[in-house]
């Protein structure tokens, strides 16, 4: 790979991705999701069979309590002990997130306000194919448990014998969600919208998936909510000559290792450094397991980018506005307060992604291709609803009530004034 300078580089290769012919896509995920309002249960096997090469007509989509008991039995315990500290760390710093309602009385007697209230039932899409995400299950499920979800359903698609991997349940378990089905694709985003005769609809549905999860759950906006439209993962590491090849190759690679259209950018003042990591990255690639999904990703979607200081380079950052953006120089802290967007920030060396990732606490269903411009990282306040509260005085009505029917008349609408004016108040 060549080092390139802003000059010479077009970021658009490098972010906000294309899926190549999108609006075949979108028609495609809105025939099986048309497909599933209207046979229901039916659709949701056939089309199991169709795209996973599952027959769950013997097995059934929900996931039985003995699944979930055998399941642990196939786990070590080392496992269930990470799983359980990690979703300890998780609840944690969710539970720091977490408000109150609140009234406000004022003196002439009004109360006004607003009700912070828990979703009722929530969603969970839950990635397979060529991996499977325990630490998924407990980033979606845990916040909204820290919220106070009543109901928390994950889909996620089953292996070829129709069974789901014992990590996934046993973190289903421990995470708290209540209720499994072995569906996948868009055709459990549209099961999880508008319901079927196994699947209750829910309130909103969050957790990342491939392009048909992403344009099922765009698709499927407004009749329920849902969390963000979620792409490839991504990396932009910030460096400086303070750190180290080896361990910047390693993190670059642990992003570029999720998917082929993953990308993974250093930017660095210190052009020997990135010489020398775009070398360690050759050589790390040659040891990993997910050899080819990283090299594709790294050959297509990698960069090694040379800037004239690290005001450039951190300029370059909040412009592509990474999903994960690490700070790997000297003083990272003298850096933070010029972080404007990325979805999550990793300070020094000692803080590499894959710990956010599982453990730390915060978040790892974070906002990509750009979005971390405007959106957030999954947080409690995803999994609540506010309710405004009001409660006007005869007194504060006596007070107002001519400029509130004054400004109806400005709008056309009579009967908005004479709902006010009706209380014969002045």
């Amino acid at each position: 790979m060549d080092i390139k300078t802003l000059e010479e580089l077009d970021l658009s290769t490098l972010t906000r991705k294309s899926y190549g012919d999108d609006q075949l896509l979108e028609q495609n995920v809105a025939e099986i999701i048309a497909r599933v309002r209207t046979e229901g249960d039916s659709a949701l096997y056939d089309l199991t069979e169709k795209y996973d090469g599952v027959d769950l007509h013997s097995l059934g989509l929900r996931v039985r309590e003995e699944e979930i008991t055998q399941a642990y039995s196939l786990v070590d315990e080392k496992f269930i002990e990470a799983i359980r500290l990690a979703k300890e760390n998780i609840a944690a710093f969710h539970e720091k997130q977490k408000r109150n309602s609140w009234l406000d009385p004022k003196e002439d007697g009004s109360i006004l306000g607003q009700l912070l209230l828990p979703l009722k039932r929530v969603g969970v899409y839950v990635p397979g194919g060529t991996a499977a995400y325990p630490s998924s299950v407990l980033m979606n499920a845990v916040p909204a448990v820290v919220a106070g979800v009543e109901e928390i359903v994950m889909v996620t698609p089953p292996s070829k014998d129709g069974t789901l991997l014992p990590e996934v349940l046993v973190a289903a378990a421990e995470a708290g969600v209540t209720e499994i089905y072995k569906v996948g694709g868009a055709q459990a985003i549209a099961a999880l919208a508008f319901g079927t005769g196994e699947i209750a609809s829910v309130d909103k549905i969050t957790g990342p998936g491939n392009i048909f999860v992403t344009l099922a759950k765009k698709q499927v906006f407004g009749t329920v909510d849902i969390d963000m439209l979620a792409g490839p993962s991504e990396i932009l590491i910030l460096a400086d000559d303070s750190a180290r090849a080896e361990e910047l190759a390693a993190d670059l690679l642990s992003q570029a290792e999720h998917d082929p259209l993953a990308s993974a950018i250093l930017v660095s003042p210190d052009r020997q450094l990135l010489e020398k990591t775009v070398a360690e990255v050759e050589r790390q690639l040659q040891e990993l397991p997910r050899q080819g999904i990283a090299r594709a990703s790294w050959e297509n979607y990698g960069a090694a980018i040379l800037v004239k200081d690290l005001v450039e380079g951190m300029d370059l950052a909040n412009e592509v506005a990474p999903e994960h953006f690490e700070l790997v120089v000297r003083e990272p802290y003298n850096w933070l307060g010029r972080v404007k967007n990325a979805g999550a920030v990793f300070l020094g060396r000692f803080s590499p992604e894959p710990v956010g990732d599982y453990f730390a606490g915060p978040n790892h269903v974070l906002p990509t291709g750009g979005t971390a411009r405007f959106y957030s990282p999954l947080n409690v306040d995803t999994f609540m609803k506010k309710v405004s509260v009001i409660s006007y005085s005869e007194k504060a009505l006596q007070r107002d009530g001519k400029h509130i029917a004054h400004l109806a008349r400005k709008e056309g609408l009579e009967a908005h004034a004479r709902a006010v004016e009706v209380r014969k108040l002045w």
